[in-house]
């Protein structure tokens, strides 16, 4: 449902222009609907025992998916910066290929502490850039996304670091 839903939210996106304070309302709530699933959904899977291999899939897809999607629809819309873009999916798409190659040599490389933090901070930013908010609210908006950019990037150097120490690469 939520790979689905991506692209009604990019389009509310684009159509509030970050200028329609009606659409950027609606994509803020659509954001928000979408990330509550996401934890639900993955709250429910673990306390009712219903994790299934389509579930490990999909799930992260969807998350990459919606992730991708908003840095991308605010580059569009918004003066955000594209380095900031570049970093992030650098780092979501290269996590996700590394683990990849680690599970085909049968090391998994668990989610950290750390990553759910960068999430977090990363949807929020989001968030915060989704809402019209007035020019005086512009630098602590930024200082969330630079927050959220430098999570990104130790938590990702951090995955690579303490798996290698791990598994002895």
């Amino acid at each position: 449902m939520r790979i689905i839903a991506v692209p009604l939210f990019v389009w509310l996106v684009l159509k509030g222009n970050h200028v329609d304070h009606r659409w950027m309302w609606w994509s803020f709530v659509c954001f928000v609907g979408l990330m509550i699933t996401d934890k639900l959904d993955g709250d429910i899977a673990r306390k009712h025992n219903l994790v299934t291999n389509f579930g490990k899939i999909a799930d992260p897809i969807a998350d990459k998916a919606l992730m991708i999607s908003a840095f991308v629809s605010l580059n569009i819309v918004v003066d955000l910066p594209v380095w900031i873009t570049v970093v992030v999916v650098v780092r979501e798409l290269g996590i996700t290929l590394w683990r990849m190659v680690q599970l085909r040599s049968g090391r998994v490389v668990p989610a950290s502490k750390g990553g759910k933090l960068k999430t977090a901070l990363q949807s929020l930013a989001i968030a915060l850039f989704l809402i019209p908010a007035p020019s005086w609210a512009h630098w602590p908006i930024y200082a969330v996304m630079y927050a959220a950019v430098l999570v990104t990037v130790v938590t990702g150097v951090q995955y690579v670091w303490d798996s290698r120490k791990a598994n002895n690469v």
